[in-house]
């Protein structure tokens, strides 16, 4: 049974601003976030994905058309959620990549792709959003669970998740006075569309996947949704007194 019409939902009023809205992890929580009540705004780099997406979201959703890759997007997207409803309750850094070579064959284009995206853009997206983040709000970084466990080929990408998580712990502190929590959600393999941007065959896709769910006690890959639940969780008052940490959901592959 759904919800009933006239029934508040956990997020009811809130302002959710979500990077890398339009896919996977990112669109599955703002489908959430917007059934409950959030005022949803999902960032990306292309305009036909999100415009496909707020469709699908509905709810009234907006999007801003910001490039991660761009250090002005940071301000950009603060600045259209702060433009469209005055502050911030909700800020999920969820935008990404992930390409993994060894550390014997990384160069510089590839290092700098992925700390600008994954680190730079959430850093100053935050330092942007930190004047308009209601007291009582929440920051959620999407890390992973990569930079637990030394899977080779990931030195890169597990740099920069493991730098959101060690961000996360300090805002902790730093934004204590405001009443905001700061938490991470590690994904461990997720179907998610970020596989297919991999440079890899079809074949090799499958293999790595075939790889992954072995290791995984479940015995498969999860999805967007069992990820967007958890984000929701922690978004939500339900995680009032749930600060610094992070929250593995990963059928129990980094516990094993």
């Amino acid at each position: 049974m759904g919800k009933l019409e006239n029934q508040p939902g956990r997020l009811a009023g809130k302002v959710a601003l979500i990077t890398g809205g339009n896919s996977g992890i990112g669109l599955a929580t703002a489908k959430l976030f917007a059934a409950e009540g959030a005022k949803v705004i999902i960032t990306g780099r292309r305009l036909d994905a999100l415009e496909s997406a707020v469709q699908e979201i509905g709810h009234d959703a907006k999007f801003v058309l910001a490039d991660a890759a761009k250090y002005d997007s940071a301000k950009k997207s603060v600045d259209a959620a702060v433009s469209l409803y005055g502050n911030i309750d909700i800020l999920f850094l969820n935008a990404g990549i992930a390409f993994f070579s060894p550390v014997s064959e990384i160069s510089e284009e590839h290092f700098d792709d992925h700390f600008n995206i994954n680190v730079k853009n959430p850093f100053f997206t935050i330092k942007e959003a930190i004047p308009y983040l209601n007291e009582g709000g929440v920051i959620i970084s999407n890390t992973s669970i990569v930079h637990q466990k030394g899977f080779p080929g990931s030195g890169v990408y597990s740099s920069t998740k493991g730098a959101l998580r060690t961000l996360t712990r300090i805002l902790a502190n730093e934004l204590a006075a405001k009443n905001i929590r700061t938490v991470s959600v590690a994904p461990g393999p997720i179907e998610t569309p970020i596989y297919g941007k991999m440079p890899m065959s079809a074949e090799e896709l499958e293999g790595m996947g075939t790889s992954f769910a072995q290791q995984v006690p479940l015995g498969r890959f999860g999805t967007s949704e069992e990820v967007a639940k958890t984000v929701l969780f922690l978004a939500s008052g339900d995680a009032s007194f749930i600060n610094g940490v992070e929250v593995s959901v990963d059928g129990g592959l980094s516990q094993v």
